[in-house]
């Protein structure tokens, strides 16, 4: 086990100290992100986020989404993210139970959400509970109470996530018997939200109304890498976070180029066979889903109107964007690739390999060998998981140097 971790740490570096040297390093001083007027929503330096909950957030373990929007929400604040998510788990944490006892399931989940020594607490469960029926809804209240309870113990402040609907079922009566009463559940989880002053977000009703769009899930209970970037965008929304980008509109005249923020000319001159223009940035964009179904959340919209007829190229920093006719730059084109997003990519990539590093630390897969009843024999390969933190340290720190949106200069050119 012990030569295994450190096979893991001397790979992982490795693979990292070859990214591309400008996301190796620290490219500008992060500038103050404005929070959102209507916002309440605010992530400070030092703030430690959990995930809690079952399956939702276990499987984005494989995407990053989550992480990565709040991420590049403050990219000039140092905030921790630990996605304690366990598939099948309840408010009892059930799930969380091995062949090690004590601790208790129950015990486990108290002791996996202290250790992380939260600020924030994202919870959703109900998801599992609601299999129990109207008759599982007193335990599940006390259940809710008792975590939350907690929550306020350790003092971190919890933000309330209703359960996901089921997308598809062996039959339309079982697909609505089914969701009716996991809106039960939800109701249940927003009246104690309520009771308690917590901060609730229904994200049953935005996924059932996105779905009927396209496929979220794989098997109608999971969601897809499409499926949780919308959960992002939903999240995003119920958090009161302003939009990630503005539209820029550019106009073009016999006399001068004008732009409106978040836009700004490098060279005023009338000459659309060649425009040149910086983007104000505020965060670094989401990542779109591999496989999309004809999103309704559009990203940064370039508008500009005047050009003559023909085809241009937009580049980023000398790097092909996209090239489209003059009346769909009058339309408006949205721009889907670029720098920027090469960006985020590696940002996303660090993320999930810290994730990874940190979901077999605290987790292992011989846990009662290492940590429990049967530590006299394997417990020396404690030392071994401590030593991942270092390398979970270290990726956290290439994170914040790279989470950061990078001024970039923009030219639109009449293909010849």
């Amino acid at each position: 086990m012990r030569q295994r971790t450190v096979v893991v740490l001397i790979y992982s570096l490795f693979a990292f100290l070859c990214l591309p040297y400008g996301l190796a390093v620290a490219q500008t001083k992060p500038q103050s992100v404005a929070e959102s007027p209507t916002s309440s929503f605010v992530l400070k330096n030092g703030d430690r986020v959990v995930f809690l909950g079952n399956s939702l957030f276990e499987n984005d373990f494989q995407y990053g989404y989550l992480e990565l929007a709040l991420t590049t929400r403050w990219p000039d604040r140092d905030v921790t993210y630990r996605n304690l998510g366990w598939t099948g788990d309840n408010v009892f944490g059930v799930a969380r139970g091995s062949i090690t006892n004590p601790p208790t399931p129950y015990e486990l989940l108290m002791e996996h959400l202290t250790k992380a020594k939260p600020t924030v607490v994202f919870l959703a469960y109900g998801g599992i509970e609601a299999q129990e029926g109207e008759a599982g809804l007193p335990a599940f209240k006390e259940g809710l109470t008792k975590l939350l309870d907690k929550i306020d113990q350790l003092g971190a402040k919890a933000i309330l996530l209703s359960p996901i609907p089921i997308l598809s079922a062996d039959s339309a009566e079982s697909l609505t018997k089914r969701n009716a009463m996991l809106e039960r559940y939800a109701a249940t989880i927003a009246k104690t939200a309520t009771e308690r002053s917590t901060p609730y977000i229904d994200i049953f009703k935005p996924i059932q109304e996105i779905n009927r769009k396209g496929a979220l899930t794989e098997n109608g209970i999971h969601l897809n890498e499409t499926g949780y970037y919308y959960l992002t965008t939903i999240l995003e929304k119920g958090l009161g976070l302003p939009p990630r980008t503005e539209p820029v509109a550019i106009t073009v005249s016999k006399a001068t180029v004008e732009a409106a923020a978040p836009a700004k000319m490098l060279d005023s001159a009338a000459n659309s066979a060649s425009l040149k223009f910086t983007i104000h940035e505020r965060y670094l964009p989401l990542p779109l889903p591999i496989e999309e179904f004809g999103r309704t959340i559009p990203g940064q919209i370039v508008k500009i109107s005047g050009l003559k007829k023909g085809f241009y190229r937009l580049t980023a920093d000398n790097s092909e964007v996209i090239t489209a006719s003059a009346k769909q730059w009058e339309e408006g084109v949205e721009i889907r690739q670029g720098p920027s997003f090469e960006q985020v990519h590696e940002v996303r990539q660090m993320i999930l390999k810290k994730n990874e590093l940190f979901f077999f630390q605290y987790r292992p897969m011989n846990t009662t060998y290492i940590l429990g009843m049967r530590a006299h024999e394997q417990g020396r390969h404690v030392k071994g998981l401590e030593e991942q933190s270092i390398l979970i340290k270290w990726l956290e720190g290439q994170i914040a140097v790279n989470r950061t949106p990078v001024s970039r200069v923009y030219q639109l050119t009449l293909l010849k």
